[in-house]
């Protein structure tokens, strides 16, 4: 299935846009500053929406469009090997320079005494913890938000079975992983986030099917609604009742974060109409960047406002810490690629923002190759 340069283009913003979402989700917070205490009354009861219910839909989304540009091309184009070459440079090396370079920072910072308590405690972490804090093998890195390669590379190891099961037998298929997905409790070992694994598969189903990804666009609206409707019952429980969620409260946020992934994609196709949508279309690799130095930097923001700031204050640590984080990491991608292009490839992955290099005669776009540039950059987070 061919990407067209509108499809391309929605990618592309639904990606910055859900990786802005998911820097919400990580912003820090302790026992006497927890939104579910009510302190701060609508504050909290919007913090919970945003960072529990609404963006918490991010990771699902992401690895759907994993799926489905790999296999967009079709069962019979899909070559295994090259694409596993390619993900070494692509996924684990940007992984394992983020996480190992993070995973230095704080032994050096721990044994200075800087910083116990924000990080795991890697002086008293044995073998198969720090494998974990290093490489993800059965928990979580140390660079909290990067176990979303980990699980990315693992979908990316197991396509060609899971492009085998949906293309025989796709709803038995991505039924069972669905409901294996939203089921509190249930682990499967494979992956640390269950719905990236049906999300992955999902996509893949999509594109080996040849499904029209715009046929509910003329819904959009209506589709983006729902969507935010059931966000904000759903934040309404959380709050009440948090943190410790009831059973049937957390089978319904496991469900939402899957479901409300086609809302977001339904925004795309109204936004993408915009100059704004445009806008963050064209950005790139900045979302990679983001996604990968956002959370060192949000646990270094809490660190410093736990020395100057208090608890009476944290509204303003919630909001100042988001503005810091944008502000820093859109400057940091920028002047790193300008200064330091060389690093920069390699801490992306060789992703980056591709300049449209065809152009016709008196300077006007060649649409062909404006079309194949979008398609190029819509393969970023394969």
């Amino acid at each position: 299935m061919a990407v067209d340069q509108n499809l391309s283009s929605r990618i592309n913003l639904m990606r910055i846009l859900l990786i802005g979402g998911i820097v919400f989700v990580h912003v820090p917070f302790n026992d006497e500053t927890s939104p579910f205490l009510g302190t701060f009354g609508a504050f909290d009861w919007l913090r919970v929406f945003l960072g529990e219910s609404l963006f918490r839909i991010g990771v699902p989304c992401l690895s759907a469009i994993s799926g489905y540009l790999l296999f967009r091309r079709g069962v019979s184009n899909f070559q295994f090997a090259p694409v596993v070459l390619s993900k070494l440079n692509t996924v684990l090396l940007p992984f394992l320079l983020w996480n190992l370079g993070l995973l230095l920072l704080v032994l050096l910072m721990q044994q200075a005494q800087i910083g116990i308590g924000y990080f795991p405690d890697m002086a008293n972490s044995g073998p198969a913890e720090m494998a974990d804090h290093a490489f993800a093998l059965q928990g979580y890195p140390v660079n909290l938000p990067l176990y979303f390669l980990r699980d990315l590379l693992v979908c990316i190891l197991l396509s060609p079975i899971l492009a085998a099961l949906v293309h025989r037998a796709p709803w038995l298929t991505c039924g069972s992983l669905f409901l294996l997905a939203i089921l509190p409790y249930v682990t499967i070992g494979l992956v640390l986030k269950k719905s990236i694994l049906f999300s992955f598969a999902l996509g893949i189903a999509v594109a080996i099917h040849g499904l029209d990804a715009k046929a509910l666009d003329r819904h959009a609206a209506a589709g983006v609604v729902v969507v935010l409707l059931a966000a904000i019952v759903l934040a309404a429980g959380l709050y009440w009742t948090g943190p410790a969620f009831p059973y049937w409260l957390e089978l319904a946020q496991n469900t939402l974060s899957i479901v409300g992934a086609l809302g977001f994609w339904l925004l795309s196709a109204l936004l993408i109409r915009s100059a704004l949508g445009q806008k963050l279309a064209q950005t790139g690799s900045l979302s990679f960047w983001v996604f990968c130095a956002h959370y060192p930097l949000l646990v270094g923001l809490w660190m410093v406002w736990n020395r100057v700031g208090s608890a009476d204050a944290y509204p303003f640590f919630y909001v100042g810490a988001l503005i810091v984080t944008f502000t820093v990491l859109v400057t940091s991608n920028a002047m790193i690629n300008r200064l330091l292009p060389t690093v920069y490839k390699v801490l992306t992955g060789s992703r980056g923002r591709r300049r449209p290099s065809a152009l016709a005669p008196g300077g006007a776009r060649n649409a062909e190759a404006t079309a194949t540039n979008a398609a190029a950059l819509s393969q970023d987070w394969r």
